[in-house]
């Protein structure tokens, strides 16, 4: 198997999520929108079943986890309590040279002077801090009294509904809130495709606990979302857990780890598991004058929980995906020859197609009517794509390069044709070792749902 170096794949990666309908540039025939992104026909099928995994594991198949999901618009005051207003910013200088906006933190240092890493430009303005929040203005008036922001993160949502969902949950601790929705940050500079965006979307999970056990449950989540990773198709040895060390980490936090991903354009974070104490929980106590305790049964005490975040990216972590499962395998064509196929080896549960239908001639009137009879049997339980168009070696490598796990092929030998024996069977071909076996048509929906769990 060739693998391009890290500039080349990352490029080809791109044109493959626009070219097969993944990814797209937002407004492109106006240019596009810098920052923000668009899913196509298999991105957001992608998308949904990154999500609805997150979300069956996270909540549905656990007892000591609810589901919210908060607004975006955000009152100012719930966002100056947790100091975004204040202190969400990052440090921002301009190259007078190409105009560039760049985060300080980009610049290129070359024998100890700092340089714009675009066109090399040593004329650059002073630091000066910038937010990144996006204000925008509540009601027919634009006017001081009428701000309100987009949030920057979900978590807020989830802490300022505390109290209620405690409630009406009438959960003991510990116990988490999850939450999956969009988020806004307006960042300086968007790059690295998708992987920073200003418009991006979070998976989110608080998990309330006693003060005395936090730390333990910073490691119990750590290990859980690895095995999460682990379970989608990361494998292990791409995910490195970083420790961030004291220093780095929010005045708040007693620890925090940083679940990072191998990209083709280096290492970056995929997730932070933070322990955020009882912080947010105090501020929004303090200054909304609602009490935020919780209250013991058995020890009749009441106090304000501490809080363990895993906080992971969507858009990251379709990213992720897609970038480990790109490969390109030199495979023979029909004739013998050696070619170049591009296969995305997703995890069967995360394809966005679980299997194609293919009619081995689509001038053959029984061979398209059983096809067409087999998608009507399988798309109640999964996702399906029926193809007649090409030669079969074509329509495989069509579905091999959106990921899609299986095939199924109806030949001469369903209808019973060449061997009274085989009729009703079909070809199941394996996406990634491209073996083909017969099956019963009867058996396929219990075969695919066993392999895509």
């Amino acid at each position: 198997m060739s693998v391009p170096t890290d500039a080349q794949r990352m490029e080809k990666i791109v044109s493959l999520c626009k070219r097969r309908g993944f990814i797209f540039q937002s407004s492109e025939i106006y240019g596009g929108l810098n920052g923000a992104w668009d899913y196509g026909p298999l991105g957001v099928e992608l998308k949904r079943n990154l999500k609805n995994y997150w979300w069956r594991v996270m909540v549905h198949e656990r007892d000591d986890v609810l589901g919210m999901d908060g607004a975006i618009l955000t009152h100012p005051a719930v966002l100056k309590a947790s100091g975004h207003v204040e202190g969400f910013s990052d440090p921002m200088t301009d190259c007078r040279t190409c105009k560039a906006h760049l985060r300080a933190d980009q610049l290129v240092e070359k024998k100890g002077v700092k340089q714009c890493p675009n066109c090399g430009g040593k004329d650059l303005t002073e630091t000066r801090q910038f937010n990144l929040m996006f204000e925008t203005h509540v009601g027919a008036a634009a006017e001081e009294g009428s701000i309100a922001y987009l949030r920057p993160e979900t978590a807020q949502s989830i802490f300022v509904q505390f109290k209620n969902i405690l409630e009406v949950s009438r959960k003991k601790l510990p116990f988490g809130i999850a939450q999956i929705g969009k988020a806004f940050r307006n960042e300086i500079n968007p790059r690295n495709f998708t992987f920073r965006s200003r418009e991006f979307e979070q998976m989110e999970l608080e998990y309330f606990c006693r003060a005395e056990e936090g730390m333990k449950w910073l490691d119990y989540w750590l290990n859980e979302r690895l095995k999460f990773y682990e379970n989608i198709g990361i494998p292990r040895d791409r995910l490195h857990a970083r420790q961030v060390p004291d220093e780095e980490r929010a005045f708040y936090s007693k620890g925090t780890y940083d679940i990072e991903y191998e990209f083709p354009f280096g290492t970056q974070e995929l997730e932070g598991v933070a322990y955020r104490t009882d912080y947010d929980l105090l501020q929004h106590q303090k200054a909304s004058g609602k009490s935020l305790e919780y209250f013991d049964d058995e020890t009749k005490q009441r106090f304000v929980p501490h809080v363990i975040e895993p906080s992971a990216g969507v858009d990251r972590t379709i990213l992720a995906l897609i970038c480990d499962a790109y490969a390109e395998d030199q495979v023979p064509d029909e004739k013998g020859n050696m070619e170049t196929r591009i296969v995305l080896r997703l995890h069967p549960r995360m394809a966005p197609i679980k299997c194609g239908v293919f009619p081995l001639l689509k001038n053959k009137e029984q061979l398209v009517t059983k096809a067409k009879e087999i998608v009507a049997l399988l798309r109640p339980q999964m996702t399906v794509f029926y193809d007649e168009s090409g030669a079969i070696g074509r329509r495989y490598r069509r579905q091999d390069e959106i990921g899609t796990p299986f095939a199924v092929t109806v030949d001469f030998e369903t209808l019973g044709e060449k061997d009274p024996a085989l009729l009703d069977t079909v070809t199941l071909r394996d996406r990634d070792s491209m073996k083909q076996e017969r099956v019963e048509i009867g058996d396929l929906p219990a075969i695919l749902r066993e392999r895509i769990a």
